[in-house]
């Protein structure tokens, strides 16, 4: 399969690159400095584009069977954070020029700002107004994708990361803001990022959730 990869130099997204390059896809790395992805194969074209550029994605995307956006924005106490939504515009609008079908995006748990009810105390009071620019800006490209015709998305939304590569540990998913345990409490608060990878490219063949949000974690 081929796969352009957005966000590739991220933490998150060099495991996807790797991870994907292993079970023999064909990947397109989209990245603003290409410096910073130091991985080397024969099926990895590194590609430097405007992710807010419909005109600079879509020579990248053609030919293309899905993308994998692992595109990620920090928080500003100064300004509001929009990137989320302006790349994701320009995502789908080279998709569909490109003619691409299928997108796989991650955001968080909690990007609905009423999810967090359940949540640890330190994480509702504490870190979440930390971050909520950014989960705000999440929310808002989540709500996009849901009026988009022709694409099918899914939102993955993993908890807090960890820079740990893939293991055999159990994934749980669940159509939501946040995996619930028995009692309904957020089942956890982070995971490593090579099993958020893992759980990504388990997609590119599956329409398990197309056109849906799902939150995830390891067991």
């Amino acid at each position: 399969m081929r796969i352009a990869v957005l966000g590739a130099s991220g933490q998150t997204g060099q495991f996807v690159v790797k991870q994907a390059l292993q079970q023999g896809h064909i990947v397109t790395a989209i990245v603003r400095n290409p410096d910073k992805l130091t991985v080397r194969h024969d099926n990895l074209q590194v590609v430097e584009a405007d992710i807010f550029s419909v005109d600079s994605l879509k020579p990248h995307f053609t030919g293309t069977d899905v993308v994998v956006s692992c595109l990620g924005f920090s928080t500003s106490f100064f300004s509001s954070v929009t990137g989320y939504t302006h790349s994701m515009r320009a995502i789908i609008g080279a998709m569909r020029e490109a003619r691409v079908h299928k997108i796989v995006t991650m955001t968080s748990w909690y990007t609905d700002p009423n999810s967090s009810a359940q949540s640890p105390y330190l994480i509702r009071f504490l870190l979440l107004p930390i971050i909520r620019s950014v989960l705000s800006n999440m929310w808002e490209m989540e709500q996009y994708l849901q009026q988009v015709d022709n694409i099918n998305w899914t939102v993955v939304r993993p908890p807090g990361l960890k820079n740990l590569p893939s293991s055999a540990l159990e994934l749980l998913a669940n159509e939501g803001y946040f995996v619930p345990d028995e009692g309904g409490r957020p089942a956890g608060s982070a995971m490593g990022r090579g099993d958020v990878a893992r759980f990504m490219l388990s997609l590119l063949n599956s329409n398990a959730w197309v056109k849906k949000g799902v939150a995830i974690i390891t067991k």
